[in-house]
Formats: structure tokens, sequence, C-alpha cells
């Protein structure tokens, strides 16, 4: 008999990669996404499937979450604001709808007697590092944006609800994520600014920007291994790959997918806008002793999205914001 997953933001990118997943293998899924970013085709063959029960409803609202939760076994909660860039422009946003988001999640797994949640935090956690890789005992620096501040306050959350409730969780700190269905971030914005003028491009920082990127299969493999294998009250583990790029190397992976060559315009300095790491390199020691190790490279993963993006342009206009 399968387990009864709930998963919180179900049609976005890697909350719907995850259900696929769980349905294939014989679990039960609750799926609840307020359609802010989430897109209702990301999970059109979900749909259809008897073992996948979609609500339309937000995780600030509590009563709902309560009553939704029902019957549940285990919560992944990926429900969030991603858009760590926009941050100082809306201030309340990452506090609410990250920070808030978490405390209903817990919230409404403690009134339904569930007490197993994966959730999705990040390598945003890590501030500008001073340990490169940086693995999950580096110590916490002064934060330097409010994605990163509201997510390491959820994991505070998850943490003390472990400890005073027991409940188990697993913590997962991402590197930026790619693949299919991906629809916020470089490559997204890269790709939208080619398509509508294939000789110029707008590049926040000055290129030389380190980072590392994960394929979202192989995220959600690890996801499912950690679930499975990983035993301790509160268990965190980086998500990334054995190596880093610069910006610049991802633009001309992207371009030459696309066939362009545009004039670079760099808005200067070593960063894109405030909050922006400019070095990012997870060590992932500790999810490969339970066996997982990624199968893309970072290029593979940027050239499957910019080849997802080909087939699927429709993408690029339909996300809105909340």
């Amino acid at each position: 008999m399968g387990t009864h997953f709930i998963v919180t933001g179900c049609a976005g990118f890697i909350g719907s990669t995850l259900v696929d997943r769980l349905i294939g293998q014989g679990h039960t899924i609750t799926g609840i996404d307020n359609f802010c970013t989430g897109q209702r085709r990301f999970i059109e063959c979900a749909l259809k499937n008897p073992l996948f029960h979609l609500i339309e409803d937000d995780v600030l609202n509590l009563p709902g979450l309560t009553r939704h939760f029902q019957g549940g076994d285990c919560v992944v909660h990926l429900a969030a604001n991603a858009d760590v860039r926009f941050g100082l422009e809306h201030p309340g946003k990452d506090i609410e709808q990250n920070t808030i988001a978490t405390f209903n999640v817990l919230e409404a797994m403690r009134a339904n007697g569930i007490r197993r949640i994966a959730f999705a935090s990040s390598g945003s956690v890590y501030g500008e590092a001073t340990i490169i890789p940086t693995p999950e005992t580096a110590p916490f620096p002064v934060q330097t944006s409010l994605y990163g501040a509201s997510k390491v306050a959820g994991e505070g959350l998850i943490a003390a609800y472990c400890e005073g409730f027991g409940f188990r969780s697993w913590i997962f700190r991402f590197v930026s994520i790619l693949g299919e269905r991906y629809t916020h971030g470089h490559v997204f914005d890269f790709y939208r600014y080619l398509r509508q003028d294939p000789t110029t491009l707008r590049v926040l920082g000055d290129g030389s920007q380190r980072k590392s990127y994960l394929y979202v299969q192989d995220c959600i493999d690890a996801i499912l291994l950690a679930i499975n294998k990983a035993e301790d009250k509160v268990n965190i583990f980086n998500l990334g790959v054995d190596s880093y790029i610069n910006v610049n190397d991802s633009i001309g992976w992207i371009t030459q997918a696309m066939g362009v060559n545009p004039r670079l315009n760099f808005t200067g300095g070593d960063r894109g806008w405030t909050g922006d790491s400019p070095f990012i390199f997870l060590a992932t020691e500790k999810i490969q002793r339970l066996g997982w190790k990624p199968k893309l490279s970072i290029r593979e993963g940027i050239i499957r999205t910019v080849e997802y993006f080909k087939a699927n342009e429709w993408v690029l206009e339909a996300r809105k914001i909340c």
C-alpha cells in the first residue's frame, strides 16, 4: 500500500515533477496550489489519474489546510515565493509565503497527527559563505536576502516542531534547479529576452558570478531517496552537483543552443542584485553517502531546459505574479 503524500505547490516546476513521480510509484497524492505561479498544464496527466486529488487553495489559509491535510501520511512542502531577486520590492512576501506558510503547514500537520515533512529550503541560507564548497555544518553568516532569511526561519520552525511535537523532517538546501517546466531564473530570463531580441542580451552583474545548478529529475531522486533512507529527527541535505560554472559559461551554451550571437550588455559588479551571492557551490557528500549521484551535468541540464522552451514556448508568457 502506498503512502498518502500531501504536496504543496503541486502545480509548480518541482512540485508537478514530483507528483508525476509519486503517481508512477503508486502513491496517493493530495496536491495543493493557488496557481499563482503553478500551471494547470503541468498537472494535466496527474488530473486524469485517480491517485491524484487537486485542491485549489492557498497555504496562508490555515483553516483550509487543516481540512485538506486529513488522512495524510507525509507532507512535501514546496509552495513558496521563489523570486529572490525582487525581495526588497515587497519585503512582506517572503515572510508570508515562506515563513508564515511553513508555520501553517506545521500546524495543519499537528492538527491531523501527521509527523513527517520534507521541506524545500535553499542554498541561499548560507548567504555569502566563507567555506567553499559549503557543507551542511557551515556556520550561518549574516543573511544577505529576505528570501534566505525566510528559509532559515522556516527551517528553524520545522526543527522546533520536530523537538517539541515528535515530527521527523527532511530539509533540502537546493542550488538552483533546472529542467522541464522551469519557469523562473536566469535561463528562463535569457531565453525569453533572446526570443524578443536575438541581437542583444542584458546581463545582471559582470558575468563572472559562479553558480551551481541541478537537473530537476536528479533533485527528485535525492528527495525520495532521503525520505526513504534518512532516519534522524532532523535530516538536512545539500542538493547540487560536484561542480559550478560562471554566468558567461551558461550564456555561451544558451546562445549556441538557440543559434544566436548577441552583444552582451553587463550591468557591472560581481553580483546581479542585492542578496545575489557571487559564489554558490554546495558540498553534497552527505546525500551521496545514501547512494545518490546526479545523472546530468550543469551543461546538460541547461541544454535540456532550452530544448523544453523551444517545444513549449507557451510557458514563457503563462507565468503571472501574485
